[in-house]
């Protein structure tokens, strides 16, 4: 046990606990709560650019709020943001905004966010909820460290064209103020780790800075794929981690240091690297997404971690934390936005009218300044948790292809491989259906414990289900889905693709469908059938 990490813990959990009660208040009165939060906003902001234009002066209520204010997509607020970055103040929010954080999908432009205390507030209120309860459920987890994901940040000219800065210097950095103190003192990895550029180098430093915790009891980590990519570069590569433990690691470039601990270093030499509950004896939790197309990696870890708790993530973006993981299920984080659900017909209902079993797109409005902005998040409601819903994510409303108006999203994407893989028993550790112009047609890529190849008539079939795309087939504008078994290592070659094309680590997700063509060059299949 490391006291300072112990005493770290406890301190977190006090100063998370007036969060923690008032959160389990809140959803007693969802409407009420979301209401009042809304009147906030806009008594605050009234005197901005943005409420000037829309009149928040005169807005007395949510249904003012939506005849007055449409719904916006990033790009209706790029020109505000650059307004913002050149200096200028009060423009969406009365508050001055801190810095910009860059937002990155699976592809597209970079998205700066503005990031202002009364938002930092927010997104610390929601893990403050999360954390408390995970220290309520299980009180082991204070007694030693945790590893947050950190990812190498992304070289970029000096701010260039905003005198905003860009970007946070450390991951706990988005939550600031005390709660950023306390989390740097549970940490197990140095933050300046994120420094070293050199990506072997990297991921060598982060393995180290694990094998050398005895006493590590939580793993926070976005999409299950990046522990997957730790797990397997710690199997291939242990005898020089070990070497790394016993003797320590430095890169000056970074300011970055690990100290040798050659008992440490005895122990995991005789524990070796397949039992991972011997190498992390007093692990307690791993958290991860494990919606959609995570659901594969989620599984993997379970079964990698027998007798561990994994829990899926709530739904956490750049923009906005939408759900959080609370007493087995995933409610709205109501304490922290403004929330409205929009379904398929284009109605739009806010956070307390939203029905169970439906399906929508997430709207948020937070104390960024972003108003009645659309996630693109597709979620159900499955259940709730007093007045709150709770939500499964589906799937980005915006992962959509469409080369010949066959209009092929991600949820649905996603549905028809389940359908598949379960008839058939696999699990694929990788699978990711793209189009190929010199084929003229999708090909599905797939790591699988066993092949799939002759399963392109069942998957042409299915994708077929969406009217758009049969006809696409009818027409002969494409032709039959193929199906690639990849040799191995697909999650490495793919995530090694996206941060060549300058993607952070973090920000990576796997996907279910991409919108890039060329993808068989750097997946390598080993046959197409």
């Amino acid at each position: 046990m490391k006291p300072d990490a112990s005493i770290a813990n406890l301190g977190w959990l006090a100063a998370s606990l007036p969060a923690w009660r008032r959160f389990r208040r809140d959803a007693e009165d969802i409407e009420a709560t979301q209401r009042s939060q809304l009147s906030h906003y806009l008594a605050m902001n009234k005197g901005t650019v943005f409420g000037r234009d829309h009149g928040f002066e005169t807005l007395r209520c949510y249904e003012d709020f939506a005849s007055a204010v449409p719904l916006r997509c990033y790009d209706d607020f790029e020109p505000l943001i650059r307004r913002i970055a050149s200096g200028e103040e009060n423009v969406l929010t009365a508050e001055p905004v801190k810095l910009l954080e860059p937002s990155s999908g699976s592809s597209g432009a970079e998205k700066w966010i503005p990031y202002t205390k009364t938002l930092q507030g927010e997104f610390n209120r929601s893990v403050a909820v999360w954390m408390a309860q995970n220290f309520l459920d299980d009180p082991r987890l204070i007694g030693g460290r945790a590893y947050w994901s950190l990812t190498p940040r992304i070289p970029r000219d000096e701010n260039a064209g905003t005198v905003v800065p860009v970007g946070f210097d450390e991951d706990s950095a988005y939550l600031g103020g005390f709660a950023e103190r306390l989390i740097r003192r549970t940490l197990l990895a140095d933050p300046a780790l994120a420094r070293i550029r050199d990506m072997p180098r990297f991921w060598r430093a982060t393995l180290v800075s694990l094998l050398a915790c005895r006493d590590l009891r939580l793993i926070s980590v976005w999409h299950p794929s990046f522990l997957q990519l730790l797990l397997e570069r710690m199997r291939s590569e242990w005898r020089a981690l070990l070497d790394g433990v016993r003797h320590g690691m430095c890169d000056e470039s970074a300011c970055f240091a690990i100290r040798g601990n050659k008992r440490r270093a005895d122990e995991l030499r005789s524990v070796g690297c397949d039992d991972l509950a011997y190498l992390w004896p007093q692990l307690r939790l791993i958290s991860c997404w494990g919606d959609a197309n995570a659901t594969a990696g989620f599984d993997e870890v379970e079964s990698e971690f027998p007798g561990v708790r994994v829990q899926r993530k709530g739904l956490v973006a750049t923009e906005a934390i939408a759900t959080l993981p609370f007493s087995g299920h995933r409610p709205l984080a109501i304490s922290s936005h403004f929330f409205e659900f929009e379904a398929a017909d284009g109605s739009v209902k806010p956070s307390w009218a939203a029905e169970e079993g439906e399906e929508y797109s997430l709207v948020v409005t937070t104390g960024g300044g972003l108003y009645r902005y659309r996630m693109k998040d597709r979620v159900r409601v499955v259940n709730r948790y007093g007045s709150l819903p709770s939500l499964v994510f589906l799937g980005k409303e915006d992962s959509v292809t469409d080369f010949f108006g066959e209009k092929l999203s991600e949820a649905f994407i996603v549905d028809v491989l389940e359908k598949l893989f379960r008839r058939m028993g696999v699990r694929p550790g990788f699978a990711m259906l793209a189009y190929e112009p010199e084929l003229a047609c999708y090909t599905l890529f797939v790591e699988a414990d066993r092949s799939i190849a002759t399963q392109a008539d069942n998957l042409d079939s299915g994708l077929r289900e969406n009217p758009h795309y049969a006809l696409c087939r009818q027409l002969g504008q494409l032709h039959k889905v193929r199906i690639s078994t990849l040799p191995g290592n697909a999650v490495e070659a793919y995530t090694n693709r996206l941060v060549e094309r300058g993607m952070r680590l973090g920000d990576i997700k796997l996907t279910a469908l991409s919108r890039d063509t060329d993808w068989s060059r750097y997946l390598c299949p080993a046959r197409v059938a």
